[in-house]
């Protein structure tokens, strides 16, 4: 029967191959932890951005509804105006034969219309076509002026403006 391994090699032989073999073990475990806190990190950067698209979108909707309650608004008001008018008006060149007094009851009717379309009709379906078709052919003239704005640019505005270090000084 054969001896040992720690029996065979000397003492500061053996403690360099526990050393290593610890170290080894060590290091392995650390990099599988590692391994699992980034994946943690990806899945929640995953998550905030997706909440974040969630409230954006959120906020997105409500400022369109509230466009739509406002336009359903108006209509209460103008088309109580713009009814009075028309009646008043058409009554007016009637009674003293003016048909010139009808005259603004042509662009009147056009806001009208376009408030009841805003507020009622297809009007925001046939805007949200339209700027899907431009986004699909026409990308360029929605680029940003100087580009995109990027960490260092916004950095160096803040820099120019505030009294503050710069971040990477910290």
């Amino acid at each position: 029967m054969s001896k040992p391994f720690s029996r065979r090699l000397p003492y500061s032989s053996l403690s360099f191959v526990s050393f290593t073999t610890m170290g080894f073990l060590l290091s392995k475990s650390m990099d599988q932890n590692l391994k699992k806190q980034q994946e943690f990190m990806l899945h929640n950067a995953r998550i905030q951005m997706e909440r974040q698209i969630l409230m954006q979108n959120e906020m997105r909707e409500r400022q369109m509804a509230m466009q739509i309650a406002w336009s359903r608004e108006f209509i209460k008001y103008f088309g109580t105006f713009f009814s009075l008018a028309a009646f008043g008006l058409t009554a007016g060149a009637i009674q003293r034969k003016k048909p010139a007094l009808f005259a603004p009851v042509i662009p009147l009717s056009f806001i009208m219309v376009y408030q009841l379309d805003m507020a009622y009709g297809t009007l925001i379906h046939r805007m949200r076509d339209e700027a899907e078709s431009i986004m699909a052919s026409e990308g360029d003239r929605l680029s940003m002026p100087r580009g995109m704005p990027t960490f260092e640019s916004i950095e160096r505005a803040r820099r120019a403006k505030s009294h503050l270090p710069p971040l990477s000084e910290k």
